[in-house]
């Protein structure tokens, strides 16, 4: 693997930090965004591991401004934040504040309300990147917006000025393989795999990035195995894919979407990053489930 476009490497959704008032905890931020740059991992604030659907508008803004902050005091850093909404003004307004602060990229998933036909994504798609002033990157996300953006309407949209990836969710083997196919070599156009337990294949067979959720408490394996993939060394990226998959089995195995994101939260205390608490409809599970968590996590 060797890839010189400008969107690459591991990308980290980050969690929401939330204090017990639910506001944003500014402190736990600050642990974050520093853990994410020692491991040389590109924060994602405001996705779906963010419980960005959950969170008030100020609370949005004021996790952008706090990231944004810490960004500026690192030289040659990245930040991506979504803007999902399912209204396309307030995505673009928000985009606008995006760039503003210094966000390098937005991203954005389909409005999720209305069942939408190919040509209705391709004509939102196509609104939302002639109306925000910088890169957007397409996120297809089907087990939370219930619907999977072809790839074939990707394909077209990818050679929009204004989009410059996708990041695919969906566990779709084939549909894996057709879009390294499809965007391997293209310059101008990144793929970024969020199905974490693909991390290695999709490097290795010309993938541009990884979105791991796992990231939030180990950015150190997923650099590694990146820089495994960029060298070519096989063995040594699937050795880390399968610390990778123990590691997401302990928060994510047996639980709903929203029930890891807790658990997720969990491990990130354990860590002493941030604490538990939950957006509402989100919340903590019982000390007991908690120590269960704890007490599944291996030493590696």
């Amino acid at each position: 693997m060797q890839n010189h476009k400008k969107f690459k490497g591991v990308v980290v959704p980050a969690v929401t930090p939330l204090t017990a008032q639910l506001t944003l905890d500014l402190g736990a931020v600050e642990k974050m965004m520093v853990n994410f740059r020692q491991h040389q991992v590109i924060p994602f604030i405001l996705g779906t591991t963010g419980e960005a659907v959950s969170l008030p508008q100020s609370v949005k803004l004021n996790y952008l401004q706090a990231a944004a902050h810490s960004k500026h005091t690192w030289d040659e850093d990245e930040l991506y934040v979504g803007i999902s909404s399912n209204v396309l003004e307030e995505s673009v307004a928000f985009a606008h504040q995006c760039f503003e602060a210094g966000v390098d990229v937005v991203v954005a998933t389909l409005p999720n309300y209305y069942p939408l036909t190919p040509g209705q994504m391709k004509a939102y798609f196509e609104q939302l990147a002639n109306s925000v002033p910088g890169p957007l990157m397409i996120y297809n996300i089907p087990s939370t917006v219930h619907m999977s953006v072809p790839l074939d309407v990707v394909e077209e949209l990818s050679h929009h000025p204004n989009i410059v990836g996708l990041k695919d969710s969906e566990r779709n083997e084939e549909r894996l393989q057709t879009a390294l196919k499809l965007w391997a070599n293209r310059s101008d156009f990144s793929y970024f795999a969020g199905w974490a337990a693909q991390s290695a294949q999709t490097l290795l067979k010309g993938g541009d990035g990884i979105i791991p959720s796992t990231g939030n408490f180990a950015p150190g394996l997923y650099n590694e195995l990146y820089n495994a993939a960029v060298q070519g060394d096989a063995e040594k990226a699937y050795a880390l894919q399968k610390q990778s998959d123990v590691l997401g089995n302990v928060y994510q195995g047996g639980k709903t979407l929203g029930e890891s994101l807790w658990a997720l939260k969990v491990l990130m205390k354990k860590e002493g990053l941030c604490d538990t608490y939950m957006m509402p409809p989100l919340h903590q599970l019982p000390a007991e489930e908690e120590q269960k968590v704890i007490n599944n996590l291996p030493l590696l």
